[in-house]
């Protein structure tokens, strides 16, 4: 209805000032080639705000939907056809685990090593209940062979992990020839994608409807590409790295089911 308003004048303009949520109406509003879009965080308000407030939210929703959208400024929002949404990753996050039975790092290794690729590295454990837990984001961007071969082994001496699990669909043998030449002892199971990465993902997310994997912390950037990924891969174009990893690791903890178990606190 205030459009209705903009009728006199030379110039008539509007300002509107939100958080930024994804209703219709304001989507509309920021794809207008008419409306001249500014973008601020919390954070830059900081002088004018109560000392210990920015500290005290970002402590509370620091890495959450409501964080990113109250304190960053972003809009989030879901595909209608992604495999996730976020208010259930949210719904199964926890901050403590119990001992963990079993834990692999799952590694999905980049085709290049140009800016804008990312070797996905993910930690995954297997609880008493039998329940996947996800531990960690290890990706690293824009990393040479040797530094993320490195990255992937700090991960496992961290987590003090069983296993290695690493696709070879893209590097072939140098994966794990890479990774053993940081480590020469490092258990390494490779496996090779055979389905496209919808198709390898179904079963994984099917778990989380389940209620059978929980998160022991928020992963901002693993959740952007679980709930961005749909058929035809995500929004972006870009590899979905991280999201295969995640693939891979629960695939090898709970739908392979391979490995001995061990008890151990973490």
């Amino acid at each position: 209805m205030l459009q209705f308003g903009l009728r006199l004048g030379a110039r008539p303009r509007q300002l509107v000032t939100t958080t930024p949520r994804p209703v219709p109406l304001l989507k509309a509003l920021m794809a207008d080639p008419e409306t001249a879009l500014t973008k601020i965080s919390t954070d830059a308000n900081r002088a004018n705000l109560a000392p210990g407030f920015i500290e005290a939210l970002a402590h509370r929703y620091g890495g959450s939907r409501l964080g990113r959208q109250e304190l960053d400024g972003e809009l989030i929002e879901d595909r209608d056809d992604g495999l996730w949404k976020r208010e259930a990753i949210e719904a199964v996050t926890l901050r403590v685990t119990g001992p963990l039975r079993r834990i692999v790092v799952a590694v999905d290794p980049p085709a290049s090593a140009g800016p804008n690729a990312c070797c996905g590295i993910v930690v995954a454990g297997l609880d008493g209940a039998g329940r996947g837990v996800v531990l960690a984001d290890c990706s690293v961007p824009a990393a040479s062979p040797a530094a993320w071969a490195s990255a992937v082994v700090r991960a496992f001496r961290r987590f003090d992990a069983d296993r290695v699990v690493a696709e070879i669909n893209q590097g072939g043998d140098m994966v794990g020839a890479m990774l053993r030449s940081v480590d020469v002892a490092l258990p390494v199971t490779t496996v090779r994608a055979t389905r496209g990465k919808y198709l390898r993902a179904e079963p994984v997310a099917a778990l989380y409807e389940q209620g059978r994997v929980i998160h022991a912390g928020r992963f901002a950037e693993l959740e952007d590409q679980m709930c961005d990924f749909g058929p035809e891969g995500l929004s972006s174009g870009r590899s979905p790295d991280r999201l295969d990893a995640l693939v891979w690791a629960l695939t090898a903890l709970m739908l392979e089911g391979a490995g001995e178990p061990r008890v151990r606190g973490i």
